[in-house]
């Protein structure tokens, strides 16, 4: 019975490990490129599904929601709203207070003008007369549903039924089904976005600060789908 050479045995055995070295180093390249095909997919997805922008319409109230990210576009896309012609009332709300505050507050603390100065100061500059600025105080607002639950009903109550939602273009499509949601009969409502946001879909997560507006975006949904659930 023939043997084979111990060497051709060894051969075997190279040959062999260098084909499964060659066959995993092509499905790893394969698995990468795969990998980073879907994730240079799914950022711009991501980035694009917070965005719902609607067409400008005549409206009772612009209503220029505060979250503190990118208010100035707001306001300047809400005056500019007015100007057009679209509502003859800019509503804005604010005069946020925890619990902190409150008690600095009790200590004697009072702010160096009204908390809403500065927005109509900023409104006045861009055309926008005072007598047509509302003011809703909502001091327990901290996110989008709380904002809406303090101004919706104060809106409803003097009447106000269509509304043109401002916001950041990051936060229109939340802020739309939150408002939509929590008030399906009381109005009519379009949410646009600030022309001037700086936001862009396609390349967010190169910037550290529109990284946070959608990973902030993002743990909102969370946050109104957990909240609906209590």
């Amino acid at each position: 019975m023939a043997t084979v050479p111990e060497s051709a045995r060894s051969d075997g055995v190279t040959a062999s490990r260098n084909g499964l070295v060659t066959r995993f180093g092509i499905a790893s390249l394969f698995l990468t490129a795969a990998g980073v095909v879907g994730w240079l997919w799914l950022l711009p997805a991501m980035g694009s599904f917070v965005v719902s922008e609607g067409t400008p319409r005549k409206a009772d109230a612009v209503v220029v929601l505060n979250t503190d990210l990118e208010y100035y576009p707001r306001l300047i896309q809400a005056a500019r709203l007015y100007r057009e012609g679209y509502a003859r009332l800019i509503v804005i709300d604010g005069n946020r207070k925890t619990d902190v505050l409150r008690r600095l507050e009790s200590m004697g603390y009072r702010p160096a003008a009204p908390w809403d100065e500065n927005s109509r100061r900023i409104l006045e500059l861009l055309g926008v007369p005072r007598k047509d600025v509302l003011s809703i105080s909502a001091e327990d607002a901290f996110d989008t549903i709380s904002e809406a639950r303090a101004v919706g009903p104060e809106l409803a109550q003097k009447g106000i039924k269509r509304l043109l939602l401002v916001t950041s273009r990051f936060h229109t499509r939340r802020s739309d089904y939150v408002w939509s949601h929590l008030f399906p009969d009381q109005f009519e409502i379009v949410t646009i976005a600030a022309s001037e946001d700086p936001y862009d879909p396609k390349s967010w997560w190169k910037d550290g600060r529109q990284t946070r507006w959608v990973l902030a975006e993002y743990g909102g949904w969370m946050f109104y789908f957990w909240d609906s659930l209590l």
